[in-house]
């Protein structure tokens, strides 16, 4: 079994109307870092989940889950 991480980062920003920059100054990581976490080719660490999470007020799982796939 292959566990990825899914996130919602891109649904979260729109509702804040905010772009990958904005949100990448706002917990002081790249555009690129957003973006690369984003379409899944990053995986972020703890802090910046946290970070993100704790920018939008909400828990790190509203934001970030497993999707279990079997190999």
């Amino acid at each position: 079994m292959h566990d990825e991480l899914e996130n919602k980062i891109r649904v979260f920003r729109a509702e804040h109307r905010m772009s990958q920059t904005d949100l990448a100054e706002a917990i002081g990581v790249t555009r690129k870092t957003i973006s690369t976490i984003e379409v899944g080719k990053f995986t972020p660490s703890t802090v910046i989940a946290l970070k993100i999470a704790r920018h939008f007020g909400v828990a790190v799982e509203k934001i970030f889950w497993l999707k279990s796939q079997k190999d």
